[in-house]
């Protein structure tokens, strides 16, 4: 049978999403260690290649098993805020506890016949404390290395992911939103269905507190769930837009909208496939930054676009409208 979450009257005023930064860092390496499931991220994955072979990250990829393995949750713990810092969500992974980090790393061991039993395995089970630190320090390096230039853009995504989600919630109600998160994700009678699980007898049921949503640019084409007591019920999805973050070709407007806008505004909001800078806009369009900056400011002063500051930058997305706009509908 499938993984199912029965939702009570509770748990439907609840649901709510969140991005994780430390999910994302260990969904990306998950990636690097399945063939076959690359589709999407060729050109990071032949740099991240590189870049992980000198890190020394092994100790942490013992903890990401194969296929069909488990990897312990307190390496992505749900977060109990919508927008967590990396910073704030390692210092939670810091403190995990020792009891509960021994019990994750021991089922996720006993996945791969004889790892518990190696060296590394049993260092880890025999001081869980030490094991936890040491798989923070690992995974603040692979952030700092694999994603945290790039956070910026990967954050957008996944909040236009969410704005888009929201949208569906105002207009078509929860039905809406849970009938469209995923193919392999069904929703009839109050019950969310994984089709692409099995039944998971540690996963922590729907008590209550909802279901956490979580967008994420490396998990296609999967959905991941599983999640045991204590953390919150989970539900970690492909977000929309996430396959074209990684394009460096830039999609050509319709000639309709090139008329109505203008060839160079039209081509702007075309190339917005993902949130991108002005910096980013003007060398992908061979224009200036002061002219790709004033067609960006009459796009989102006539709702085609939204703008949001992330650290020093400022980037653009195409709003609900702004897609219509340019498909066409």
């Amino acid at each position: 049978m499938p993984l199912s979450f029965h939702l009570g009257t509770d748990d439907l005023t609840r649901c709510r999403f969140a991005i994780s930064p430390l999910c994302q860092i260990h969904e990306a390496l998950r990636l690097l260690r399945r063939p076959g499931r690359h589709g999407y991220h060729q050109g990071w994955l032949r740099r991240a290649r590189r870049t992980v072979a000198g890190l020394g990250l092994d100790p942490l990829l013992m903890f990401i098993p194969p296929p069909g393995g488990y990897t312990p949750d307190f390496l992505g713990a749900p977060p109990p805020e919508p927008y967590p810092s990396f910073e704030d969500e390692l210092a939670r992974m810091r403190a995990t506890d020792p009891v509960l980090a021994h019990a994750e790393m021991a089922r996720s061991l006993a996945c791969t016949p004889g790892l518990a039993e190696s060296p590394q395995g049993r260092a880890a089970l025999d001081d869980p404390a030490a094991a936890v630190r040491h798989l923070a320090e690992l995974t603040e390096r692979a952030w700092h290395a694999l994603l945290a230039a790039d956070w910026a853009r990967h954050r957008a995504v996944l909040e236009a992911d969410i704005a888009h989600r929201s949208r569906q919630a105002a207009d078509g109600g929860l039905d809406a939103l849970l009938t469209d998160l995923h193919p392999g994700i069904g929703w009839t009678d109050r019950t969310l269905t994984l089709s692409m699980y099995g039944e998971v007898a540690e996963a922590q049921r729907a008590d209550g507190r909802g279901v956490l949503l979580m967008p994420s640019v490396f998990v296609w084409p999967d959905v991941v769930s599983g999640f045991a007591r204590p953390w919150q019920p989970t539900v970690i999805y492909p977000a929309r837009g996430m396959g074209r973050l990684h394009d460096t070709g830039v999609p050509r407007p319709s000639q309709g909208l090139a008329r109505l806008l203008g060839h160079q505004r039209a081509a702007v909001l075309t190339g917005l496939t993902a949130p991108a800078s002005t910096t980013e806009l003007a060398a992908r369009h061979g224009l200036a930054p002061s002219t790709v900056s004033a067609h960006l400011s009459v796009l989102r002063e006539a709702g085609l676009l939204t703008s949001r500051r992330r650290g020093h930058f400022v980037l653009y997305g195409r709003t609900g409208l702004g897609d219509a706009v340019v498909n066409g509908g």
